[in-house]
């Protein structure tokens, strides 16, 4: 079903009503407290780009930090050009977060409910037609996982849909290299505007799970990635499906025992969100600014960067702290 693109004073409504709905909806308490408390000129912002934004040049990465996910969110896309840069009237819009698992949002294993939500009006108000969120959780309990992550409750409450991730969605694609005809979801590939939106957390195979590691979930043969070699595989899959922007969640991250996490004495708040049409400068950064990880830990950037998928060199990159 098409969504109606949300006039200006819809947009305002639903922000200010959205907190006191969706406590009931989703049984995550996190689920959009804080949403609201929105100003015009950052709204507007958010939407068409802040005069700067519309006068730099080449790659920007927007840092903004406060307690609120949602003006985090709508500053760092104001400074990458606004949403409206990426969604034009009638687009379907794909948002990918990170939902592995049951998890509520206060231990930093899916991302933060709040980003995704704001996330899903702006797309609306910049006139899309659809705004669906989906992943594929590791637990095979996509239930249960889009539940407790609040995220389920959020995305309705912005007037996204979420979408389960069937077996008959996916389709081969030629990604050649180890991978050959790989498996991908159709509805992630086909978007007009694909959002990638992980959160920052710790995980073993990759020494982080950032933007790169998230569009694993658009695939169900993550076995197989594993085993031919894991970090050429994640550039491949990424060769495929490129992110017209990538919002890294930064509020909580997970410093230990990812990417499911579990324990509260894993997480640090950072109260951190990173924009950026580049999503391997944006790993980049956030491997090393964010979690102070050197970027060499987590191999698939390189590989990345070595496909000429995106930078690594930062210099490079116009980093705004918003």
């Amino acid at each position: 079903m098409s969504q109606t693109p949300l006039t200006r004073a819809e947009f305002l409504k639903i922000l200010a009503a959205g907190s006191a709905g969706v406590l009931f909806l989703g049984g995550a308490e996190e689920a959009l407290a804080g949403i609201t408390g929105t100003h015009d000129a950052l709204d507007q912002a958010a939407l068409d780009g802040d005069a700067r934004a519309t006068r730099a040049a080449g790659t920007v990465l927007a840092v903004a930090k406060g307690a609120s996910a949602s003006s985090n969110v709508k500053r760092a896309v104001a400074a990458v050009g606004g949403m409206r840069r990426f969604v034009h009237a009638g687009d379907t819009v794909v948002i990918k977060p990170n939902i592995c698992a049951a998890r509520a949002p206060r231990y930093a294993a899916t991302t933060n409910p709040q980003v995704v939500a704001t996330l899903v009006l702006l797309a609306r108000a910049a006139g899309a037609g659809k705004v669906l969120v989906m992943d594929n959780p590791i637990d095979n309990a996509p239930t249960a996982a889009y539940s407790a992550s609040g995220i389920a409750a959020a995305v309705k409450a912005a007037g996204g849909s979420m979408r389960f991730m069937s077996s008959s969605g996916y389709r081969k694609y030629p990604l050649g290299g180890s991978l050959g005809s790989f498996p991908l979801y159709a509805d992630i590939v086909n978007a007009n505007v694909l959002i990638n939106v992980p959160i920052v957390k710790q995980h073993g195979s990759t020494g982080l799970t950032l933007a790169g590691k998230n569009m694993m979930g658009a695939t169900y043969d993550r076995g197989l990635m594993h085993n031919v070699g894991l970090s050429q595989s994640i550039a491949l899959v990424n060769a495929r499906l490129r992110p017209a922007l990538t919002v890294v969640d930064a509020m909580r991250i997970l410093l230990r025992n990812g990417p499911t996490g579990g324990s509260l004495a894993d997480v640090k708040v950072k109260n951190t969100v990173l924009a950026c049409t580049d999503w391997v400068a944006a790993d980049t950064y956030a491997a090393s600014h964010v979690f102070a990880m050197p970027v060499g830990n987590v191999p698939y950037i390189k590989a990345a960067a070595n496909m000429h998928l995106g930078t690594m060199d930062l210099t490079t990159v116009s980093i705004r702290n918003v």
